[in-house]
């Protein structure tokens, strides 16, 4: 009998995912742990390998499309001697995907622009349809709606082109009323309800959201709303951490090892919370975590977004090993490789755009950590020692704290205990 090939489940937390790509085409035959597709999460593209044999009798969701269910069919396979009516019986039953916004064939031409939501109201963009016209619903883009009621054409007598059969501008064209239509006339237009869209056509690039720019905009929205936070910033002086770096990575240069700024600070941040381990902590509504490791998350930037690989137990691992799985973990990242479980989770975040010249700044909580270490740049500055004017090489670090868990005292503590060992580095190696 026909087998469906369901939309798997990538995470714990996943609900729906994008069908990327197909590795296979109906007719094909497929081996059991043959790749056929990749999915995309918010963070990751995975690929998805066949458990079943047999002959692929139907594709049931195409390339693109986004909002896939978890446990909904994308695919039939056929076995020996069945024949694709049953395939494409299946497929009839599957309820409708939603096409990709990022194919502008999923906008029918002509199609309005997208309009703002009033405040408080549910944004959403015009011109795609998620529901079936099976309750007779006639489904025509709000430009062709206009267009008809200006000919005085019946909608219901036109069949729609666009995605789903939806009524768009190039049906309307040539389109004539019936005898005896009465032609509306012109008036002035209603108020709109909605804000309208600023901006005229041609003057922007539309790059619609993928899932990982709209679940960073879901969860910080959601961060910086619920939680209260509030920044704690230190100097720290770096002369004797860069005279120490550069004497490791000289003596380990024959190993392949090559200990970046970076890498102290992911050490000393796991090591201050040892020290200070109400600041290794989590917020819920029953109690507050405190966290037996300190696994540190660690912001990477990516195209399209940003992903917070994992280094866990990191006060438990030295420097070289710290160095050597941020290296593989970035670089994974950033070809969106990792596995899930090296990137959700962790206790404590850091976020570090010191190579990008930033002097300071505060990061937004990334939930369910209680607190956020910003990482600037470390130049020479004037400082007073012993008296006297003298030049150092100082970074600004910022830890933003959830005061719901991690209060100003204790937020300080941490930062006292960091700024100790990042100016007295040796401290790390013991």
């Amino acid at each position: 009998m026909p087998i469906s090939i369901l939309m798997p489940a990538l995470s714990p937390t996943m609900e729906e995912g994008t069908l990327a790509k197909w590795h296979v085409k109906v007719g094909d035959a497929v081996k059991s742990g043959q790749v056929i597709a990749e999915i995309e999460t918010d963070k990751a593209t995975m690929e998805v390998e066949a458990v079943d044999e047999g002959r692929v009798g139907e594709l049931v969701v195409p390339e693109g499309t986004e909002g896939v269910k978890v446990n909904a069919p994308i695919a039939v396979l056929l076995e020996d001697g069945e024949d694709g009516s049953a395939a494409k019986a299946i497929a009839a039953q599957a309820p409708s995907p939603r096409p990709s916004l990022r194919d502008p064939r999923s906008r029918g031409e002509g199609d309005a622009p997208p309009t703002l939501a009033p405040v408080g109201g549910e944004a959403r963009v015009r011109g795609v349809d998620k529901e079936s016209s099976a309750n007779g619903r006639i489904f025509a883009s709000p430009l062709a709606r206009r267009l008809a009621a200006g000919k005085g054409v019946d909608l219901s007598a036109l069949q729609g082109s666009g995605p789903h059969g939806r009524i768009v501008k190039r049906d309307l064209e040539g389109a004539a009323a019936p005898a005896g239509a009465v032609i509306p006339e012109a008036r002035a237009p209603a108020v709109p309800r909605e804000m309208p869209f600023p901006y005229p056509p041609g003057s922007y690039d539309e790059v619609p959201l993928d899932a990982m720019r709209k679940t960073i905009a879901k969860r910080m929205t959601a961060s910086f709303r619920d939680v209260p936070h509030f920044p704690l910033t230190i100097d720290c002086e770096l002369d004797r951490l860069l005279e120490l770096r550069q004497e490791l990575n000289v003596k380990a240069e024959a190993d392949g090892i090559k200990v970046s700024v970076n890498d102290f600070v992911i050490r000393a941040t796991a090591l201050a919370l040892k020290k200070v381990p109400d600041a290794n902590a989590s917020y819920t509504e029953k109690a507050r975590l405190l966290h037996h490791h300190a696994d540190i998350a660690v912001a990477v930037a990516i195209p399209g977004g940003l992903i917070t690989p994992i280094i866990f137990q990191a006060e438990l691992k030295g420097l070289a090993a710290i160095a050597a799985e941020m290296k593989d973990k970035a670089a994974r990242a950033r070809e969106r490789k990792l596995m899930p479980e090296e990137y959700q989770g962790g206790t404590f975040s850091v976020s570090n755009l010191g190579m990008m010249g930033i002097k300071s700044f505060a990061s937004i909580i990334n939930e369910p950590h209680g607190a956020i270490l910003s990482v600037g740049a470390g130049e020479p500055r004037a400082i007073v020692c012993k008296g006297a004017l003298a030049i150092a090489t100082v970074m600004s670090v910022t830890i933003t704290c959830d005061h719901r868990v991690v209060d100003g005292a204790i937020g300080a503590a941490f930062l006292g205990a960091f700024k100790k060992l990042i100016e007295d580095p040796i401290l790390m190696l013991l």
